[in-house]
């Protein structure tokens, strides 16, 4: 990753979750087509593991 973008780069995906709030059909189709299925899907299952792990430890 070039770390002189970074900058943009967050303000890009700051940019796009506020436009998911606002219009949720075109943010999901601009997530679809920014990211592979498979990526999405390791993220989902990145999600799902990390609520799992912090509702466990919370109930502890």
């Amino acid at each position: 990753m070039n770390v002189s973008k970074l900058g943009d780069t967050v303000v890009d995906a700051v940019a796009d979750a506020a436009g998911t709030v606002a219009d949720p059909r075109a943010g999901l189709d601009r997530l679809r087509t920014n990211f592979p299925s498979r990526m999405l899907a390791v993220l989902a299952v990145g999600v799902a593991i990390g609520y799992l792990v912090a509702r466990s430890r919370r109930h502890a």
